[in-house]
């Protein structure tokens, strides 16, 4: 599997589709999302698996996870050696990677001064697309 090592890849068929399933989704999708595509594309994997594998690429850089208006967790593949933040739509979904290089200084500045090393972070921008304003008209979404 594409920028997953040995140990990380241990497994299985499971694991590959899931993997798959998620480098061809548009844009963020939760796991319950994720698992209806697997079964509409006839592969057989279980829930607990879909979360189980989305947590193993969260916990080792390949997915950027972010929560929806809800609370829940929603993933997108992360290309080997990319680190990105993104702004979400939060009426359709849409993402727009961002530049937050001003973010990725000051968390090298925290490592430097507190003497931490491997600090993980999550910035979590949404707001409502022009698309999204434009539809509802409405005051808040402008």
């Amino acid at each position: 599997m594409y920028g997953i090592s040995r140990r990380e890849r241990r497994s299985t068929r499971q694991r590959a589709a899931v993997l798959d399933a998620l480098r061809a989704a548009e844009g963020f999708v939760s796991a319950p999302a994720l698992h209806g595509l697997l079964a509409t594309d006839g592969a057989e994997v279980g829930l607990t698996t879909v979360y189980r594998t989305l947590r193993l690429f969260e916990e080792t850089g390949h997915a950027d996870v972010m929560r929806d208006e809800s609370g829940g967790r929603l993933y997108r593949w992360r290309p080997p050696g990319e680190h990105r933040h993104y702004l979400v739509c939060r009426a359709c979904g849409t993402s727009l990677a961002v530049n937050a290089d001003v973010v990725e200084r000051w968390v090298a500045t925290v490592m430097k001064e507190s003497g931490y090393r491997a600090v993980a972070h999550t910035l979590e921008l949404s707001g409502v697309c022009d698309m999204c304003a434009e539809d509802t008209g409405t005051e808040a979404a402008r």
